[in-house]
């Protein structure tokens, strides 16, 4: 089991594109959560989430063996490798799950789907976030349309 949560930090005025927060990864071997750290691990949420998409996106659909991410403007880091059963999800402190591809791109999907909520449509990110999104629903079953 793997979830994930993407946050918005309050107080930074009307939500815009550029909004500083949270990624919280939570396995069945532990969390890896950007908030609460020193120094500060909170990232650029709407642009980190991209990136994740489009990275995860790209290592999913190809043979690379080890994805490093790190999220936009942070030193939040996740490391996805693929193994003899699937894949596994660490963060600093090691393994937070093991799991599988539909499952993973499943929790992404739709962590993703409800922070874009908050996303005004007329910013300029949203089209990047909705191309982002487009791309990613694919890799999900039962998600392709």
């Amino acid at each position: 089991m793997i979830t994930f949560q993407f946050t918005v930090r309050p107080d930074q005025g009307a939500p815009h594109g550029f909004d500083m927060g949270d990624m919280v990864v939570t396995g069945d071997l532990g969390t890896a959560d950007s908030s609460g750290h020193v120094p500060d691990q909170g990232m650029m949420i709407y642009l980190s989430v991209i990136q994740l998409l489009d990275s995860l996106r790209g290592f999913l659909q190809g043979d690379a063996r080890v994805l490093s991410y790190i999220g936009a403007d942070t030193s939040f880091k996740l490391v996805v490798r693929r193994n003899k059963d699937g894949l596994s999800v660490a963060g600093k402190n090691g393994v937070i799950a093991r799991t599988t591809s539909p499952e993973l791109t499943s929790a992404v999907l739709h962590a993703a789907e409800a922070l874009g909520r908050s996303l005004p449509p007329e910013d300029t990110v949203r089209f990047d976030w909705e191309n982002a999104v487009a791309d990613f629903r694919p890799l999900v079953p039962g998600e392709e349309g």
